[in-house]
């Protein structure tokens, strides 16, 4: 048995720059990472870092651009290793409805309940930096 985290927000921008915001380096370290690397293609690497403790590594496991991008875990934490996370993009009349997935948790434990809290903070990081320009601090980021 694996857990699952899901969530759906509408951010008021194009598909097109919501892919960017979850796909290239110069972006992701505006709400997310403290630095990252990587290219958005099938099977390219992603380093996501966030402290020298927690130097995770990626790679793109799905793509269709300014569609949806899928990564796959190769280097993290034992729980977060065998998990997939992923936006999959929808223009609506509102702008684009972002449907978050992070997927095959081994175990519903505390770290699986925190990172559920944790990513719904980061994707309204990830709402208001491409809304409102709202760059927070890496070291104010929950």
């Amino acid at each position: 048995m694996s857990y699952n985290i899901y969530h759906n927000l509408v951010i008021k921008v194009s598909p097109e720059k919501v892919f960017e915001a979850v796909s290239l380096p110069e972006h992701l370290d505006n709400w997310w990472t403290l630095k990252s690397s990587g290219k958005p293609k099938l099977g390219a690497a992603y380093n996501l870092n966030f402290t020298d403790e927690y130097d995770w590594y990626c790679k793109v496991s799905a793509i269709e651009p300014n569609s949806s991008i899928h990564f796959k875990m190769t280097e993290s934490d034992a729980d977060w290793n065998s998990t997939t996370f992923g936006f999959d993009l929808e223009e609506n009349e509102n702008g684009t409805l972002v449907k978050f997935s992070h997927v095959n948790w081994p175990r519903e434990n505390h770290h699986f309940k925190h990172s559920s809290f944790c990513w719904a903070m980061l994707l309204n990081g990830l709402k208001n930096y491409l809304e409102k320009g709202v760059v927070i601090p890496f070291e104010k980021r929950n």
